[in-house]
């Protein structure tokens, strides 16, 4: 490996900051973040990586020899999106083995681009899914089709105000505002043989559970500050969803589950 230079060791920390930057915005947990840009760091040629994350920034300072580099990068929420993780995984272990230099590392981060899969189909297997859940709890097909519709126009409407980059507080309550005012249809006129599980499965898509697991996840693995304000982030969207389910049981005044 060739020595390592003040150009290639700012290069280094440009690289190592957009690895963890992208790690964090696309749902990557703390621990997971740092291991992995230290090895890119390390695996480049730097002796010695440093990363302190906050909930919205990553600082990264590398070492080589008596200098050292700090740079820093905003992190915006992208969604949460395993492929992008799982490559930058790739890139990392290619890196180790000698395959990326500098150069072609960078070559490689800046063509990833999230794969998403198409909206409709998004919608359908969402509705799906919220529909099989109302025929575990009971729920006989006329209740599952409710939940099928109310769970797809919640998706879809959450799908539309995302890509307009509408706040995810007030997306989230939309969406359940949505989802429970056409699942109400189901107990206002006596559908199906348990009319309310389409008003508790319907809702089931808005349930922040990455979010959850991440934050205790980067408390347990010693990221306290990072896993208490995704705990926050988790448990504001939760408020927002009940916000909206009790505003479309209070227009339409069929309280479900809740009595």
């Amino acid at each position: 490996m060739q020595p390592v230079t003040v150009k290639t060791e700012r290069e280094i920390a440009r690289i190592v900051a957009q690895v963890g930057q992208r790690l964090l915005q696309h749902g990557a947990e703390s621990a997971v973040v740092v291991d992995v840009s230290q090895r890119v760091g390390l695996a480049l040629g730097v002796d010695e990586v440093n990363i302190a994350l906050t909930a919205n920034a990553i600082v990264v300072t590398v070492h080589v020899e008596d200098h050292c580099l700090t740079t820093t990068r905003r992190c915006w929420d992208h969604g949460i999106n395993m492929a992008i993780v799982t490559r930058i995984h790739h890139l990392c272990i290619m890196a180790e083995k000698g395959l990326l230099d500098p150069a072609a590392m960078t070559k490689r981060l800046l063509a990833l681009q999230p794969q998403r899969y198409p909206p409709l189909l998004v919608i359908l297997m969402i509705g799906l899914s919220c529909a099989a859940f109302c025929l575990l709890a009971g729920g006989d097909l006329t209740v599952a089709l409710i939940t099928l519709f109310a769970a797809s126009a919640a998706m879809a409407l959450r799908l539309m105000m995302a890509h307009h980059h509408f706040n995810p507080l007030l997306t989230f309550a939309a969406a359940a505002f949505v989802a429970t005012a056409v699942s109400a249809s189901a107990p206002l006129f006596e559908l199906g043989n348990q009319p309310f599980l389409a008003m508790a499965s319907s809702v089931l898509l808005l349930v922040p559970g990455f979010p959850l697991i991440n934050a205790v996840a980067d408390m347990v693995s010693g990221f306290v500050n990072l896993g208490i304000s995704r705990w926050v982030m988790a448990s504001l969207l939760t408020l927002s969803t009940s916000l909206g389910i009790v505003a479309a049981m209070n227009l339409f005044n069929v309280w479900g589950w809740l009595t």
